[in-house]
């Protein structure tokens, strides 16, 4: 007899790429050599100082037990240098930083601690696929909000304002990344400022998803809460998966006002009882490496950016060259049937593995997504196979 499910795991499909990825290890385990270039899984190392203070700390007798549900004092403390060197942010370390099991535990534990069933969520169109589940799984109501794509994939503020006013229940959550994944659109302090302002105006807070700052920036990384008012009215989550290239340590944080950080960290204690020492003590370490680590590691993307650039050109698919993060969002020629199709083919017949737009919304239905994760030699590799 198998008991039946919440309603909630009715409701809840399998991640895309935890299904597709199974599809790859299939081929693999047949022999068949598969590129990936669909998943954004960092391949490079964290930097030496951050793995010996890693060894370090897991030496110490006292580093194997429970820790604070707030964290380590020394990592709060490197998230507040991190945040005043990098986007020239001012945090208390013991009351506005929150440590997370990485940022999508933040998803989570912010949509559990001011959502009720029936309340309002605004998620892109186009976006991280959590935003959309997690809030399904809370039993909020979620509308998605349009996204601009003559207008650099920026918010429709009008139709969102749109979407508040005439949503049946209080419109609570509002979710907003940038720089964007999938479409790679660039922060801005404008476009912040806005997103302040709009959050202000209809009394919701913002969720601000913040991953990618420091890939590939063309400019000065940019905060949320760098924002006049911001804390007010908006959260910022952050981690060190993708810069620091850190994705396994699960490593990440909330920031933001006093009183946001306290009560999410009131359902957060009730569902995990803290990280492991070694790791926090290690992230600390990382969150201090020089600004000359981040420009190496830019470089090797820069590399790789040039290399999707010319997949891209061999699949005819066309692409802005001013995206930031970890991939690359392209759309396709009218000559190919569907993202859906062109993946399969591309796996089956060529063992390239890309991600198809429409996992990330229907708008997304024409284009697809290219990680940057891959050595720049095998993502040439695949360029000849696609040519052959």
């Amino acid at each position: 007899m198998i008991i039946p499910l919440a309603h909630r795991a009715d409701q809840t499909q399998e991640y895309y790429f935890s299904v597709k990825l199974a599809e790859v290890r299939r081929l693999q385990a047949a022999g068949h050599d598969v590129i990936n270039i669909g998943i954004g899984n960092p391949d490079l190392m964290p930097s030496e100082n951050t793995i010996d203070a890693l060894i370090a700390s897991a030496r110490q007798p006292g580093s194997h037990g429970y820790q604070s549900y707030k964290g380590t004092p020394a990592l709060r403390q490197a998230i507040t240098r991190f945040y005043a060197h990098t986007y020239g942010v001012t945090l208390d370390a013991d009351t506005e930083v929150l440590p997370l099991i990485g940022s999508k535990e933040g998803i989570t534990h912010i949509s559990l601690t001011f959502l009720n069933e029936g309340d309002g969520v605004l998620v892109p169109e186009l976006g991280y696929p959590a935003y959309r589940a997690v809030s399904q799984m809370v039993g909020a109501k979620v509308s998605e909000y349009p996204l601009q794509e003559h207008n650099g994939w920026q918010p429709d503020w009008e139709a969102m304002a749109d979407l508040v006013a005439g949503s049946p229940t209080s419109t609570k959550i509002i979710w907003l990344n940038y720089p964007h994944m999938p479409t790679g659109a660039p922060a801005t302090h404008a476009l912040f400022e806005r997103a302040v302002r709009f959050a202000h105006e209809h009394k919701v807070l913002l969720c601000h998803d913040n991953p990618y700052s420091l890939i590939l920036n063309k400019k000065s990384p940019v905060s949320l809460l760098s924002v006049d008012g911001a804390k007010d009215v908006a959260v910022e989550l952050n981690s060190l998966s993708k810069s620091h290239n850190m994705a396994g340590w699960r490593i990440g944080w909330m920031a933001g006002a006093k009183a946001y950080v306290d009560a999410v960290l009131t359902i957060k204690s009730n569902v995990d009882s803290g990280q492991f020492k070694p790791l926090m003590d290690a992230a600390a370490e990382a969150l201090d490496n020089s600004d000359d680590w981040h420009r190496e590691r830019n470089a090797v993307y820069q590399g790789r950016l040039d290399a999707v650039h010319a997949l891209l050109d061999a699949l005819g698919c066309t692409y802005t060259t001013d995206q930031e993060g970890l991939f690359i969002w392209a759309k396709l020629p009218d000559t190919v049937e569907s993202a859906e199709t062109l993946v399969d083919d591309l796996l089956y017949n060529k063992h390239v593995f890309i991600a198809p737009g429409f996992i990330f919304g229907p708008k997304g239905n024409r284009y697809i997504r290219v990680s940057l994760c891959l050595p720049e030699e095998r993502i040439r590799t695949a360029i000849q196979r696609i040519l052959g």
